[in-house]
This record gives C-alpha cells, structure tokens and sequence, in this order.
C-alpha cells in the first residue's frame, strides 16, 4: 500500500494545476475511493482534500514570490475567482497574498513521502476469517464522514430504529458475527468538498434474502476478511484501532483491502463505564506477488 500512496503523491504533483477527483486518484492507486480516505487519513493525519489543498497554496506561494501576478495564480491552481482564492490563501497562511509580493512572507507545505516505521513492543491481535456470500440487514442513512469522537448522526439513525425493525433483524440474523454490526460504504467521490458523507448501516448479517421493505438490504459477496479484537474506553480504543490497522498493521501485512463495506460491533461493558469490547472486521485479499 505504501508504493500505491507514493504513486498517489506524484500523481498529485503532476496534478496540482487541473482537476483532480477522488474518483481519478482512487483509480491511479487501484484501491476504492473509502479505503484510500481512510489509509491516508491515518497514515498522514490530514484528508486527501487538505493535502492537496495545503500542496496547492504552498505552490501559490512559491509563485507570488517569483513574480507571479495573485490573478495568474489564483486561476492557475484552480480558483475561480480571486476572492475565493485570497480568502482561502488568507486562512491557510496568515497573510494576503499580495504580502508575498510585497514584503516576501512565505509559508511553503513539502510533498509527503511514505515510509514503513517500525515500532517495537507493540503487537495486534487479529485473525483471517473466510465467509460466504451474505447480505447487511437493517437501517441505513447518508453521515458525514468523522475519524474520531461521537458521530452525532449515527447516534440519531441509532435512536431512530423501531421495536419492529429490531425483531425483524433478530429474526433474519443467522451468520457470524451475531451481533447488531454497524458497516461503512459508498462515500461521496468528490473528496474537494469541505465535508465528505457516507453511507452508515446499523443491522445484522443474513443469509436470507426475503426481507420486508422496512429494512434495507446492502448484498456482499464471499470474501476473506481480517478481524481486530480490541477492549478500552469507547469510543478511543476502536478508533485508535482502527488507525492501528491502516498505519501499521495493512503496510506490513500480506494483505490488501478490497472495495467491500467494512463493520464493527461494540458491546458495552455495565460494569465500567464508557468501556467497551469491540471487533473490527475490514474485507482483505492477499497481496499479488
């Protein structure tokens, strides 16, 4: 995966001065739009649209002070008009951009680069588990994506499930795991907005296939998935897991994530409060040799 990402950043740089779609980047790296958000996210500590956001005005930057005109640069990297760009330059840097021109302030943002770093005395529990084909069962809305803290919205889709809804997911849940999961898929493709969404499932795993209209139905086909233990405060542990597994455990692994929803479950523990065992399950294949 780290190779993919390098190949990313170049083809980022080739970029900086056109168009540039997760759809064309997830493409480049061959890997889904979701699962490239996240391996970045947690690689590099910053989305996708803030990088190249932070590239862009850096290499603004450099041009201001080559002489550039703000309106030549504004509309080279993009920016259709020049307030937009000098509000954007504005907050990014601290200055206008004709300071640049004026007294030379300058504020510049390197390229990354991604390399493995080992850190000793920590290990990951997983394990491999080959499943059939199957289908996510039960109530689903579009939520903004959100790497850490509550997720307001998926607290609301929780509250929101009916006493009918739930026996019917109780009914039909009859494949491993048995427990109420909540699965991840279809974000947007248009990673430039501000705010990305994505669509948020709380239900079971089934085999059936005869589910009445008050649930929805996400199909997923037979696939190998690795699974990650985790027990801690909630909601830190799982997302520090989580971060675990796309900075360390996937660079380093034999495997590679594949374009399939990924889910959790979480089961508080009444004794101590805020504290919970959970298990991630993310859909991998073996890396090509």
């Amino acid at each position: 995966m780290l190779s993919e990402l390098n190949r990313v950043i170049e083809y980022i740089e080739d970029n900086l001065t056109g168009d540039i779609s997760l759809e064309s980047v997830a493409e480049y790296a061959g890997v889904s739009d979701y699962h490239l958000r996240m391996v970045f996210y947690y690689l590099s500590g910053m989305t996708l649209s803030e990088y190249i956001k932070n590239r862009k005005l850096s290499e603004a930057n450099k041009d201001l002070l080559s002489g550039d005109s703000v309106t030549d640069v504004a509309f080279k990297y993009g920016y259709q008009s020049l307030d937009g760009f000098t509000r954007a330059f504005k907050k990014w840097s601290g200055f206008l951009p004709s300071d640049v021109i004026k007294t030379g302030a300058s504020k510049l943002f390197p390229k990354l680069s991604f390399v493995i770093t080992v850190k000793g005395g920590n290990y990951m529990e997983f394990r491999i588990v080959e499943k059939p084909a199957f289908n996510f069962v039960g109530v689903s809305k579009r939520v903004p994506m959100q790497f850490e803290g509550v997720n307001n919205e998926i607290v609301k889709l929780a509250q929101s499930i009916t006493e009918e809804q739930r026996k019917e997911m109780h009914s039909l849940q009859n494949i491993e795991p048995y427990e109420v999961v909540n699965a991840s898929y279809d974000s947007d493709t248009n990673f430039m907005k501000e705010e990305g969404y994505l669509t948020h499932l709380i239900g079971v795993l089934t085999t059936e296939n005869k589910v009445s209209d008050n649930l929805d139905v996400v199909p997923v086909e037979a696939c190998t998935w690795a699974v990650f233990p985790n027990e801690g405060p909630f909601p830190y542990t799982l997302q520090n897991t989580m971060a675990r597994i796309y900075s360390e455990w996937l660079p380093s692994s034999d495997y590679e994530v594949i374009n399939a929803p990924n889910f959790s479950f979480t089961k508080m523990d009444k004794e101590r409060k805020d504290f919970a065992y959970s298990e991630i399950w993310i859909p991998v294949r073996k890396k090509a040799k």
